[in-house]
Order: C-alpha cells, then structure tokens, then sequence
C-alpha cells in the first residue's frame, strides 16, 4: 500500500494559490477545496487548473441538494476539460442545519439522495440518454413537457468520492464510490470505517483496492507533544458542539463508535449549555494526538506506518495560509518521511 500526500486549501488568495503551485512543485499529489456557507468549492479549482499542470485537484466537498445532479455532472465534466482529466468530484450530504438553513433544502433520505446523485452523473458523463426513475429523483418529471435529454458534451470519465461517516453510507461508498473522503478516523479504529467500505465494495463485486481511502490529518512537527495535541483537541469542541443539532451530529457518532461517546456527549452538553472553554477543556487529549500528524519526525513516521497498515492510501492535510513558508517546509518533510515508510514492507493487519 502506497501513502500519497493532498493538501487541503481554501484557494481564495495569492499566498494559498502560490502555496499550491509550490506543493506542486514539491510532489504533493491532490489538492482539496472545501465548501461550508461562504465560498464554493468549484470555482477555485478552474482558477487554480489554470496555473499547475499535474496535481489532481478535488472537491472535499460539494454538498448533495445544493446543486441537481445534472448540475453536478456539468460543472465535473467542465472541470474535467479545463483541468486535462485531474478533476475528482468529492460530495457529501452535508446536514440538515446547512441543507436547511442555508440552501433551503430539506434534508431527507441522505443515502439514497446520495445513490441517486451518482447514478445520474454517471448516466450523464458516460453519454447516456438521462431518464431516471428514483424516490428523490425522477427525469424527466412525469406529466409535463420535459423530454429524456443526452449531454452534447463528450463522454469523460469522472472520479466520484464520496464523504462518509455512517455505516450505511460507508457501504454506499464501497459499492458505488471511485474514492472516500474521511474524517474524524483514527487508524487505531480504522475497521469502524474500512470494515462496511468493504463489505460494500464486496457486495458489489469490487475489492477494497478499488478504493482511494483519503482522510484529513492536521500536521505539526513539534517536541512539545502534549501541548499540541492538546491544542488539536481543543479544536474539536467546535465539531461536537456545533456541527449539528443537539438530536443529530454525525460526528458525535462517528467518534462514539470509536470508543468516545461519553467524552463527546460531555463536550456537547458544555458547548450547547454555553461553557466553550469547558467543553474544548474537555476534549480527550487522545483525539487530538490520533487524529493527526503530531510530534517529532519520529513519531511522525510512527503514525504514518499506523495509517499505511489500516488501508489509508492518501492523506489529505490542512494548510495554514498564515505560514505559508513554514506550510512548505512541514509539507517538504513529510514527504521525505513518507517517502520512506513508501518503501519499508507493510505490518501485515489480521
């Protein structure tokens, strides 16, 4: 199994597009634009397929309803001809306070949303007549003038990864996925994620080496470990606290079945009850350290081999465009250190 390195960036400023082209220029193999309610996550990589020539560039993610498939499918095939084929098209439900709140979108039936989503843009970028037949979607629309339609635009292959957290929608990427986009994983629980990915790629009559398995890490080398990890896990009392309701946070759940449940209930009882400092206080310090790339080269590389054993074929990590200079430097060491894990034999995992 071969580790890759992606860069995820928010790409709206000279300093973050130049750090990309420097990343480039380092071997740094993705680079992954992020969408919340402010900027979308398209545009920057047409600005940015402009000026790099190899990196992979990819969405992480856009958000399922804010767009119809068919709109999807146009805006990935336009970026898969800007870009010379380095497009991926990563895509996730989001959650009902941003479909709802913000695109006025009701959030129902995510998964199959989601299965419906892909099976569409396929239709569309593979050059098939488009009439489908769903429970979220039906084209054309029953009873009125629309007709079954095919794209004037060439067929083109379009990678679709897909951001997932529930065992559901783990199988849905196993079984239908070019990719995954991860989060909140720390290989010491990996089977939590990979164990439903494979049994879906499986059912489906794939094998998990189909998979590009991505998840996101913070990286710092620093011999002062336990302060940030401490700091990383601070960071965290936002997502278990905001990134949801207090009925429904598919983060909260994703750390429970890893073992957390009561730490992260505990945090967003304290964040919702209006105690911030609390509930960061109350982060387990064993997140922040496991869930990224923290500490001297040498641990560094421990967890590395720890990512590389549990299936993880890239690691996208986040920049800080505040340093961008020191960004590059940390970036240019990790791929030395990767490099080497690269060429040692892997632990064999039961």
């Amino acid at each position: 199994m071969t580790l890759r390195i992606g860069i995820t960036a928010a790409i709206y400023s000279d300093e973050v597009i130049e750090l990309v082209r420097d990343a480039e220029r380092l071997g740094v193999d993705s680079v992954w634009t992020p969408e919340f309610w402010g900027y979308d996550a398209m545009t920057p990589l047409a600005f940015i397929a402009a000026r790099t020539s190899r990196i992979r560039l990819g969405t992480a993610i856009v958000q399922l309803g804010a767009r119809t498939p068919a709109m999807l499918a146009m805006s990935a095939m336009s970026l898969q001809a800007l870009s010379k084929n380095r497009f991926v098209l990563g895509i996730g439900t989001s959650g009902p306070q941003v479909m709802e709140g913000w695109h006025g979108v009701e959030f129902s039936k995510p998964v199959q949303r989601t299965r419906e989503t892909i099976e569409i843009i396929h239709a569309i970028t593979r050059h098939e007549r488009l009439e489908y037949h769903g429970k979220v979607y039906t084209l054309p629309l029953p009873g009125g003038e629309g007709r079954s339609i095919r794209s004037i635009a060439p067929p083109v292959e379009v990678p679709i990864y897909l951001a997932s957290l529930g065992p559901a929608n783990l199988a849905l990427t196993g079984e239908l996925a070019d990719g995954w986009i991860g989060n909140s994983f720390l290989p010491e629980s990996a089977d939590v994620f990979v164990d439903p990915i494979r049994r879906g790629a499986e059912a489906a009559g794939r094998s998990l080496s189909d998979i590009d398995l991505t998840v996101s890490v913070g990286l710092e080398f620093t011999d002062d470990v336990d302060e940030a990890g401490r700091r990383h896990a601070r960071g965290y009392a936002f997502t278990f606290g905001a990134m949801g309701s207090a009925k429904q946070n598919f983060y909260n759940d994703a750390f429970a079945r890893q073992g957390f449940g009561d730490d992260v209930a505990e945090v967003q009882r304290l964040w919702l009850a209006g105690d911030r400092d609390a509930a960061a206080d109350r982060v387990p310090l064993e997140i922040g350290l496991k869930t990224n790339l923290v500490g001297t080269p040498e641990l560094v590389m421990e967890r590395l081999r720890l990512y590389r054993d549990a299936g993880i074929t890239t690691l996208r990590i986040g920049v800080d465009a505040n340093d961008v200079p020191g960004q590059l430097e940390s970036i240019a060491r990790l791929l030395d250190l990767v490099a080497a894990v690269n060429a040692e034999a892997p632990t064999a995992v039961a």
